[in-house]
């Protein structure tokens, strides 16, 4: 009897399928909140040099000592990083002009910055100066945090195959929400970076056994469904995280803002039932038998839960010999090529969603609109997913992604209307693949070394984030070079998922024997 077959018999799509998925799914909402809070915390105001300390006490206004202060660049705007070595009285008698050919000593901004928060009462940016020569520390903020992701697909992939996905689901959330709270009051850059790498760990691990304790309690007819609407949440999490910036303006309070609701969903982690497939290929038989006769009692099949007994955990403990002694290149090469498709989604992926100001919209709109535009993606995805198979989809939305990235290449850059709406195409390409890869991923590796697998390609995932805050600095010098590596990197790995095997419509393997005969 096989472990569908059991499920099938306590209720595949009763009551407790649905609360599971609900309970599971709603901390996905504010996963998205923190992976894309460096949009809001770390926004970057309008600055510029802060005035001279003779001119503190003038009775100037502030635009006659910002012009007194801080030369204009090419143009015409104030020069961001430089000012006049010493106040400019003269340009208030040339009225606001001055020769060219007059060569005027600059200096660094010695006394500090002033900022423009009109949009933000204040980012990490403002609060730590991270301008000008730091202003490279943006991007390695976002990296450590990307790392702390890295770091926890390694830890919590291999501990929750050894010691079960619902004691590490705990153990993230309430990482998740401790380290949140202290980030919020971080005293320093420093510390600020350490607690978002102790929230990037936790989120593997809240990402990854949500996804095996949904996807290892649910029939195979539905996984695709059911993996879409977790999807949704992760969309839906988009939008919240946009409403909740505008109202919340301080970076401190949005922080904890997205952070303390994981102390509620610590304390109803508690409710979850291990999954039974894991704990049967954990040699912990009697207990799959008790949480699935607890699944049948939820799910009003009494009579059902009765009869799985001592003779059925004999056939259950079948499942359980097959995996000791298989390995094979099939399957070797299978992993490889997910690592390669999930390394350039996520490369792709936040290389775009990272960087709102650059399309000149208003940020708030600009989240919106990069978050809505997921519904109708991973609407077409899962048709796709259902009637075409996960290969072509996972193939499709890549190329179309890579294509789309490098024809923004060919806009000019004061084309804001054009290029975000080939950003917004694109990075809804690049949504509907998470959403596929996702699935997909669960669906090629089996029970006894998902964890293990979903950490490893999660890793790799994240090998990708931590890389494409990097990248961007490389605009400074070569302003196209973003975009190719960005728009090149998911079309390669897009013709690399070819050679996949497809899942449409198979069971989930339990064993490694189990993907060497599919």
């Amino acid at each position: 009897m096989a472990f569908g077959d059991l499920l099938d018999l306590v209720g595949g799509t009763g009551r407790f399928q649905i609360m599971h998925v609900t309970f599971l799914s709603i901390p996905v909402m504010m996963m998205a909140s923190h992976n894309l809070l460096q949009n809001f915390v770390a926004s970057v105001p309008h600055h510029y040099c802060s005035e001279h300390t003779n001119t503190t006490q003038s009775a100037l206004s502030p635009e006659e000592k910002l012009l007194i202060t801080v030369p204009l660049d090419e143009a015409g705007k104030p020069k961001r990083c430089q000012r006049y070595a010493a106040p400019q009285w003269d340009l208030l008698d040339k009225n606001g002009t001055s020769m060219y050919g007059e060569q005027v000593e600059l200096q660094e901004c010695t006394d500090g910055w002033s900022y423009n928060m009109t949009e933000r009462s204040s980012t990490i940016i403002s609060e730590w100066d991270l301008v000008c020569n730091l202003r490279s520390l943006k991007q390695m903020g976002q990296a450590v945090y990307m790392g702390g992701v890295l770091v926890g697909a390694m830890v919590f992939g291999g501990l929750s195959d050894r010691y079960g996905r619902r004691i590490l689901l705990l153990i993230s959330n309430l990482l998740m929400a401790v380290s949140g709270t202290c980030a919020a009051f971080s005293s320093s850059f420093s510390l600020f970076c350490l607690f978002r790498f102790g929230c990037g760990m936790a989120l593997s691990g809240v990402g990854l056994n949500t996804f095996s304790l949904i996807v290892e309690w649910i029939p195979t007819h539905v996984r695709t469904v059911v993996g879409t609407i977790t999807g949704y949440c992760y969309t839906l999490g988009q939008l919240i995280l946009a409403v909740i910036a505008y109202f919340v303006r301080d970076w401190r309070w949005l922080t904890l803002a997205v952070s303390l609701p994981f102390y509620v969903f610590f304390l109803i982690s508690w409710w979850f039932h291990e999954s039974s497939r894991w704990l049967v290929l954990s040699n912990k038989s009697e207990q799959a038998i008790k949480n699935l006769k607890s699944v049948a009692k939820i799910n009003g099949r009494h009579e059902e839960g009765e009869k799985i007994n001592i003779e059925v955990r004999g056939q259950m403990m079948v499942l359980t010999l097959s995996w000791t002694s298989l390995s094979g290149t099939t399957f070797d090469n299978t992993a490889v090529t997910q690592c390669l498709f999930r390394l350039s989604t996520s490369f792709a992926y936040y290389g775009i969603a990272m960087d709102l100001q650059k399309f000149g919209v208003d940020i708030y709109l600009i989240q919106v609109i990069f978050g809505a535009v997921d519904i109708p993606a991973k609407v077409v995805i899962t048709v796709a997913m259902s009637m075409l198979g996960r290969r072509p989809s996972q193939c499709g939305a890549l190329i179309i992604a890579g294509v789309m990235i490098l024809f923004n290449l060919l806009v000019p850059n004061d084309k804001h209307t054009i290029r975000t709406c080939l950003a917004v195409v694109g990075k809804g390409c690049l949504a509907a693949s998470f959403n596929c890869c996702y699935l997909y991923s669960g669906e090629l590796y089996p029970t006894i070394i998902r964890q293990n697998g979903m950490g490893w390609v999660s890793m790799m995932a994240r090998v990708g984030s931590m890389v494409a805050p990097m990248v961007l600095l490389t605009g400074d010098y070569i302003p196209w070079l973003p975009g190719l590596i960005y728009g090149g990197a998911p079309i390669i790995s897009g013709v690399a998922a070819i050679f996949l095997p497809e899942t449409l419509g198979s069971p989930l393997p339990d064993t490694i024997q189990d993907v060497e005969d599919r």
